[in-house]
């Protein structure tokens, strides 16, 4: 056997005991990133209401504008929420486009209630949240509202059938189907 083929093996042997070891010891990678964007009554993360598109944009916080929903008119537009977030914002009908509300479907928490949370531990995070059934029947959700008193203007959409958290507004969840 070669000296340059002895010096492969025992480099390979190296490298392989080396995760070996790592591995027993339960060494976990480094984790990249920082916690979660945080939902309140001014916005998600960076992402704040009354900013405008350019400023969203310049900052990497959101894709192209397009248009919005036909229910608000033909001049609605809108544009998806860049990762960590899942979702998208709702700009004013005239110029400049400003943030008028977020519709979040992952990606970010309020006071630790995300997506996927329960009605209980949305009522633990905020004591004063109501919750209404009257979208039940149409929409099949149901509301769970947080008053400017109680936490901030955010409201939680929440599943009949799974009783999950499915999609959280800031200020408010905008219906357009």
């Amino acid at each position: 056997m070669s000296a340059h083929r002895r010096r492969l093996y025992a480099s390979i042997a190296a490298v392989v005991a080396a995760g070996a070891i790592a591995f027993a010891s339960g060494i976990a990678p480094a984790k990249t990133g920082s916690a979660a964007p945080k939902i309140t009554a001014a916005g998600v993360g960076a992402v704040k209401l009354g900013k405008t598109h350019a400023e969203l944009r310049a900052a990497g916080l959101v894709g192209p504008i397009r248009p919005g929903c036909e229910l608000a008119g033909p001049n609605a537009r809108s544009a998806r929420l860049k990762a960590p977030l899942k979702g998208s914002v709702n700009y004013s009908l005239t110029q400049p486009r400003r943030v008028v509300d977020i519709a979040i479907r992952g990606g970010a928490r309020a006071r630790g209630v995300g997506i996927g949370s329960k009605i209980p531990a949305i009522k633990a995070a905020f004591p004063k949240a109501k919750v209404s059934h009257k979208t039940e029947q149409v929409f099949g959700i149901t509301l769970v509202r947080i008053p400017p008193n109680g936490g901030g203007r955010i409201q939680f959409a929440v599943s009949t059938t799974t009783k999950r958290t499915t999609l959280i507004g800031v200020p408010r969840i905008a219906f357009c189907e």
